[in-house]
């Protein structure tokens, strides 16, 4: 773990240091990110065990959960540009004192979701169309899961201020503790003392709280070192809200991109649908490793911005662009190479398999624009470039739709879809290669 203690770096001089940092922040980042849908996945396979109607209750659960969860993600993403920008100014006080906020932001924001959640769980599951057998299984694990929702929150939060203090290792142990504990009590409630899906559920729950808490613990001592405030402060509160209210924007775009793909699929056929999943699951997978490189950016240029180093800023931005194109590069030949193994992993249907294999050849084509996209994502975020971020996402929603909503009228079938898919990347890669290019995001200071 960083010490919070330690003087800000200067910038790296030469490629090779700009890429030690780069691999120093990215490879933990990207152990987190890939244990937390770990989670889901011990969940699914103990309660599997339990029948299919538990199982499918779980599904409809989690995927109001993760939806809830994942729309606040922008707590992370503000706190690490805001904490960074301190960090980069030699203020490690106040670099704490506005991770506090954030902390506090996660607080509120997670009673709110709980109160409106627990009351209005039926009709949530309702909404997704469970079944008669599955409803009450879920609506079971909904109100007993939502109960955690502000320790996710709180983590989420926790997570951009170490990200900002340069200190993507406490995450990743976190993460791993947090991933044994819950498989652990998963079994052991689920099994042992008899209580089904609500044990799961209440499993989960305490997992998350033990990791809030380690965070907070960890947040709350870097405090009294440097005589950073505890209290919760009205205005710093309402700033990270204002900061985050853009990248919310660009999350709830994005994440209607994604639906309109599904829903397209579905009007496609059951092999197309079932196919999607597969690729669609894949492609999630391989954001992760580009995901860690933009949260490395985010870090990274904050700091440097917040040290009043342009030059420092454009170096790294420049550099890390490299990284997610040669990243890309070695993802997509690995999808090509590895995509006869993979399929038989997912179904044995070759229908399913006949459409998926072209789809699966336009992702691996992509995985170079996905890298730039992801980098300069991460890049304009921790320079605290938001609002652009959302306009630039609402257009290329506006892009998408019609293309997307024209592959059934058309023809082109899954390949057909992804290629819009592919090109709701090369838009985003667009926005953001010319934001970047034009230098606008190149705010110095320890405030945007």
């Amino acid at each position: 773990m960083v010490h919070m203690t330690q003087a800000p770096a200067r910038r790296p001089t030469g490629r090779r240091q700009h890429d030690r940092e780069i691999i120093a922040l990215a490879v933990p980042a990207f152990g987190a990110l890939v244990a937390e849908p770990l989670f889901l996945m011990a969940d699914t396979a103990i309660v599997g065990h339990l029948g299919t109607a538990q199982l499918a209750g779980l599904g409809v659960a989690s995927a109001l959960l993760m939806t809830a969860v994942s729309v606040f993600v922008f707590l992370a993403y503000a706190t690490t540009a805001a904490v960074a920008r301190r960090v980069g100014a030699g203020d490690l006080q106040a670099a704490i004192r506005q991770g506090m906020d954030g902390i506090w932001l996660a607080l509120l924001l997670g009673t709110a979701v709980v109160a409106a959640a627990l009351p209005t769980a039926p009709h949530l599951v309702d909404l997704f169309g469970a079944s008669d057998a599955a409803t009450p299984y879920a609506i079971t694990y909904l109100r007993i899961s939502v109960l955690g929702i502000p320790a996710m929150l709180v983590v989420l939060a926790a997570t951009g201020v170490l990200r900002g203090l340069q200190d993507t290792r406490t995450p990743l142990y976190v993460a791993i503790a947090g991933f044994v504990a819950n498989g652990a009590l998963n079994a052991g409630l689920v099994y042992g003392a008899d209580l089904g899906i609500a044990g799961s559920a209440w499993g989960t729950v305490i997992a998350q709280c033990g990791m809030a808490a380690v965070y907070l613990v960890v947040v709350l001592r870097g405090a009294r070192r440097h005589g950073a405030s505890l209290r919760p402060d009205a205005a710093g509160i309402r700033a990270s809200a204002q900061a985050g209210v853009p990248l919310l924007v660009r999350t709830l775009s994005l994440r209607a991109i994604l639906m309109i793909a599904t829903a397209v699929a579905a009007r496609l056929g059951d092999a197309d649908i079932a196919a999607h999943q597969i690729i669609l699951s894949l492609w999630s997978l391989l954001a992760f490793a580009l995901d860690a490189i933009a949260i490395a950016g985010q870090a990274i240029i904050g700091r440097y911005l917040g040290a009043g180093d342009a030059q420092g800023a454009r170096d790294a931005c420049r550099r890390m662009v490299e990284w997610g194109i040669a990243v890309g590069v070695v993802l997509g030949a690995l999808v090509v190479l590895t995509r006869p193994v993979f399929l038989p992993l997912f179904t044995s249907d070759p229908a399913v398999k006949d459409v998926a294999l072209p789809a699966l050849i336009i992702v691996a084509l992509s995985q170079p624009i996905s890298g730039i996209v992801f980098v300069l994502d991460g890049v304009l975020m921790g320079a605290g470039d938001g609002p652009y971020l959302a306009w630039a996402m609402l257009l290329t929603l506006a892009v998408f739709t019609p293309a997307a909503l024209l592959v059934p009228v058309l023809g082109g079938g899954l390949t057909a879809l992804w290629a819009t898919m592919t090109l709701m990347m090369t838009v985003r890669m667009l926005t953001l290669w010319l934001r970047t290019r034009s230098g606008r995001w190149i705010v110095t200071g320890a405030t945007r």
